[in-house]
């Protein structure tokens, strides 16, 4: 095992970058990727949604269904990415104190390498909250992560064998909850986003050199939605939910496009568009659901009361599902807003939802994951697995394999476990 510490100074290297954009229909496919990869938060379509030519299990449990599982060292919520022949995630490790990417084996589940990119600096506020809650990026040659460190955001670029390219202070942070937004690959850019009390910024980097290419200061409010690119309104468009704003910026120039109050001041889900409206949703200090028209008009096509906080939403064929933190599933019609169906899950709910063809996995914060079907017609749960003892990191589905973070209770201290489930 490979370990590296960072040292204070900014560093940098030159390396060929690869041109993609998150917003078309194949972007993966442009830098090298496959659809056998799942390369930054939410997946190739950043919608939550995985390739549906695909067939994970649906039933596991602790004698069944675990190709290999392996001991994370410290906590974190952020949800591993998967390319290659490798799996990536973050960790903090508070006995070491330390922030650090971990490189596993895809196949079996071995510790390649392991880069400390901060020691010391651990900052935590909500006990929820990990230090290590945003998921990282991959741009094929290139993994992206961020962390709050000492009192500021920091985007770290790395190469795929760990060495640390470039790191660069997003913004200094005012600390209310913790800090899980995750980085955006875009063209040639990463944009990063630190929304918080003490004004936080929105910035995009160059992917190669880590200089920054365009910077947009964000209210003193905090915040922790992800930055997103959706294809709305014909057009490409950077969403940004949340201090009380919906908020829309040229990916490539960060000039803004529109924007409207009306999101509450404390947004974490990714909005997803069905190419007209993008949606919002929040839980401080207000409930709400809304579709705002992606024009520029200002419009708010519908907005209920309901309280999907934490977890992303999904859609698929004109019809929009969520689980709310307390355990409810439900569907509207996206144009509408007319609600379709509403049934208990059970349990309290932090991981998003994730979309495979017509299946819906979704994993509660006991590690009880149920799977129903995305279907406006009714309810229809098909089946039920329990794993270790907690989850809050979004499961990774991808080449029929399900990458799962849970954590296990054993000899009376918690230990974190990555999870790879399938078939034999």
């Amino acid at each position: 095992m490979n370990s590296r510490v960072l040292p204070a100074l900014l560093l940098t290297a030159t390396l060929v970058a690869a041109v993609a954009s998150t917003a078309s229909a194949q972007p993966e496919a442009e830098l090298g990727l496959t659809s056998q990869d799942w390369p930054w938060w939410r997946g190739p379509r950043l919608d939550g949604s995985a390739d549906a030519d695909q067939d994970p299990p649906m039933q596991w449990g602790p004698e069944e269904g675990i190709l290999w599982q392996r001991p994370i060292p410290g906590r974190g919520h952020g949800s591993p990415i998967v390319v290659g022949d490798h799996v990536y995630l973050p960790t903090a490790d508070r006995e070491r104190q330390v922030q650090s990417v971990l490189c596993l084996s895809r196949e079996t589940g071995e510790l390649i390498w392991e880069t400390v990119v901060h020691r010391d600096g651990l900052m935590k506020k909500n006990e929820k909250a990990s230090q290590a809650s945003s998921t990282m990026a991959c741009d094929g040659e290139r993994l992206f992560v961020n962390f709050l460190n000492d009192g500021a955001v920091f985007t770290t670029a790395l190469d795929r064998k760990g060495r640390v390219l470039w790191q660069q202070k997003v913004s200094d942070y005012v600390i209310h909850q913790g800090y899980g937004s995750s980085p955006l690959i875009y063209h040639d850019l990463v944009i990063v986003a630190a929304d918080n009390k003490g004004g936080g910024a929105l910035v995009a980097f160059d992917r190669e050199t880590g200089e920054v290419r365009w910077k947009q200061q964000r209210p003193e409010k905090p915040n922790y939605a992800s930055p997103i690119v959706v294809r709305a309104n014909g057009k490409d468009q950077l969403v940004m939910t949340g201090c009380e704003l919906v908020s829309s910026f040229d990916p490539d120039t960060g000039k803004k496009l529109w924007e409207i109050e009306g999101a509450t001041t404390e947004c974490v889900t990714s909005t997803v568009t069905d190419g007209q409206l993008v949606y919002s949703s929040g839980g401080y200090p207000r409930n709400h659901v809304a579709a705002i028209r992606a024009d520029g008009s200002g419009e708010v096509a519908w907005e209920t009361g309901d309280r999907v906080y934490v977890p992303s939403m999904l859609i698929r064929d004109g019809y929009l599902y969520a689980v709310m933190d307390a355990g409810v599933a439900i569907c509207w019609e996206a144009a509408t807003g007319r609600e379709q169906w509403k049934a208990r899950l059970g349990g309290n709910f932090t991981a998003s939802p994730v979309l495979v063809g017509d299946r819906i996995y979704a994993t509660d914060e006991d590690g009880t994951t149920t799977v129903f079907r995305a279907t406006p017609e009714g309810f229809e749960r098909l089946a039920r697995s329990r794993l270790g003892d907690d989850a809050f990191a979004t499961p990774t589905i991808v080449g029929g394999r399900i990458y799962a973070r849970h954590g296990v209770m054993r000899d009376g201290k918690r230990q974190e476990v990555l999870y790879c489930l399938g078939g034999d």
